[in-house]
């Protein structure tokens, strides 16, 4: 009896031991999101101020046939509205000259070559008054390689005669009508000086004047707008300045990035550092809108014409899988604070350097030189995907959405900055190859479908998925690609769907799916109804 007795004990300690031990190796529930949303719960129109504009090195780099190619796919793609670029009126757009007499001679072959081709696919000019061309200019300052003049003009009289006659111009080719849904914004980044504009915030301030009145004399209409600072710069002092001096001002414009210190590292020498803040880029835009609302103009429009991760295009962040989540982060945590946010840029065929010298350098671009898709290029693709309604959902990091087929969206992701504080910048780390830590578990319930068939397409970018830069690795970094290299980093990471299944939704109308998610992974779903 004593014997069974003991048994039994040994038993009972031996279970609890064993019920204990599942109990530590369960995930937690801080591992496990869940994302819900009810067909009938809608928040609203999905916010589409993330497509409204898209950045470009410099306006002779359109003209290029590669260029123009990957502009149409990316518009296809992730359709963007507008877009922005340096270097409208520098020497290589062969703008202006002046005779032996010193009047001006205008010519505008070159940029009716570029306008009528954006025009041609859909996209509008958000339209960048900049450089100086050198017959106007008062100094031989100039930046990049291709040599932008950054001095103020030798004569504000004969600047504002280059802006009234090229914004007749664009009135007599493209009609008021079409001008009148375009923007006008003056100079890049004036308060980088001597970077950008080697004048001062004054003389700057003139620009702006003589530039808003000569638009506004030819059609009141037409938009203008700036200062188009670096680092959220100048806000308030735009506003107070136009508002004492009668000077017309339609819209703020002004950058920012996600990086610690500096503004301008045109050859990725500084070594930059991606912010711990969490609300890096995004506390800026808000904070914008706030100075705007606080303001004498509180209605003033807000764009925010350059933005991304870092503003170097010697970083390699922007080839990583790293970049996905942190774009759609970002736009997330935005909101509705801003009227667009352009990202800086859609390619990169990106010259401000020289010509690069490797197919994966670290460029700003959505796709690279070769037209291979970046991580990044899906975050836009993804979210043009998404209708135009969005439901109610308190999960700070996706967003669920329906089309008026009854077709529902689920975009997702992680964020997660694995860069270690102070101990190594971008330019050391994200070259790396770095495997993702799993982040748990996510799970989807959506509620309030009509029942019946549905295709189910799940698609992903993350660590080595759709993570093109992880493929290049993969091949020992060649300085060159080959075709059928080319070809093959494209197919390995053509965005093509993980996995597709027929889900029948039954009179309850909800549909669950459970994903193990890793740090910066990025999952798009489509279920289609059939």
């Amino acid at each position: 009896m004593k014997r069974k007795q003991l048994l039994l004990i040994v038993l009972i300690c031996c279970q609890i031991g064993i019920t204990t031990f599942a109990q530590q190796n369960v995930p937690t529930t801080a591992n496990e999101r869940i994302i819900s949303a009810d067909l009938n719960k809608v928040k609203g129109d999905f916010n589409t101020m993330f497509k409204e504009c898209i950045g470009a090195g410099r306006a002779n780099e359109g003209l290029r046939a590669d260029w123009q190619l990957q502009l149409a796919y990316v518009k296809k793609n992730c359709d963007f509205k507008y877009i922005r670029m340096h270097g409208l009126l520098s020497d290589d757009m062969a703008v202006y000259k002046e005779d032996r007499n010193g009047n001006p001679e205008y010519n505008y072959q070159y940029i009716d070559v570029l306008y009528d081709y954006l025009l041609s696919i859909g996209i509008k000019p958000f339209v960048e008054l900049g450089f100086m061309p050198s017959a106007l200019s008062s100094g031989s300052k100039t930046i990049f390689w291709w040599r932008g003049n950054v001095t103020p003009p030798k004569d504000y009289n004969k600047w504002a005669g280059l802006i009234k006659n090229l914004t007749q111009h664009f009135t007599e080719r493209y009609g008021a009508e079409e001008v009148k849904t375009w923007y006008f914004e003056v100079w890049n980044e004036p308060n980088l000086s001597p970077g950008f504009w080697s004048g001062t915030q004054a003389e700057y301030f003139k620009l702006y004047q003589y530039s808003a009145n000569a638009i506004k004399s030819v059609n009141k209409d037409f938009r203008v707008g700036g200062p188009a600072t670096a680092g959220a710069a100048w806000v308030p002092e735009m506003i107070e300045f136009c508002s004492k001096n009668a000077v017309p001002i339609d819209f703020i414009s002004t950058h920012t990035y996600g990086v610690e210190q500096g503004f301008l590292d045109e050859y990725g020498n500084s070594g930059t550092v991606l912010s711990k803040n969490p609300m890096a880029v995004s506390g800026d835009i808000i904070n914008s809108r706030k100075q705007i609302s606080n303001s004498v103009l509180p209605n003033l429009q807000l764009h925010y014409t350059e933005w991304s991760s870092s503003y170097t295009p010697a970083d390699p962040i922007h080839d990583s899988y790293h970049e996905a989540a942190y774009i759609l982060k970002k736009i997330k945590q935005t909101g509705n604070a801003a009227n667009s946010m352009s990202y800086w840029v859609f390619t990169d065929i990106f010259e401000e350097a020289g010509p690069r010298f490797t197919p994966f350098h670290g460029g700003f671009g959505l796709l690279n030189t070769q037209g291979i898709n970046k991580p990044a290029f899906y975050s836009y693709k993804f979210m043009n995907q998404l209708g135009k309604t969005e439901l109610i959902n308190t999960d700070s990091t996706s967003w669920v959405c329906k089309d008026s087929n009854g077709n529902v969206q689920v975009l997702l992701w992680d964020f997660t900055n694995t860069l270690p504080k102070d101990s190594i910048n971008n330019q050391v780390y994200y070259i790396r190859d770095l495997p993702a830590k799993p982040k748990g578990e996510v799970k989807l319930n959506i509620s309030g479908l009509p029942k019946g068939n549905y295709k189910l397409e799940m698609y992903k970018v993350g660590y080595r998925a759709n993570d093109a830069y992880a493929t290049y690795l993969s091949m020992n970094k060649p300085n060159q690609l080959t075709k059928q290299q080319v070809e093959q980093i494209k197919k390995q990471n053509d965005g093509s769907p993980f996995a597709t299944e027929v889900v029948k939704i039954s009179a309850s109308g909800t549909f669950s799916k459970a994903l193990a998610i890793r740090e910066n992974d990025v999952y798009f779903l489509k279920l289609i109804k059939q």
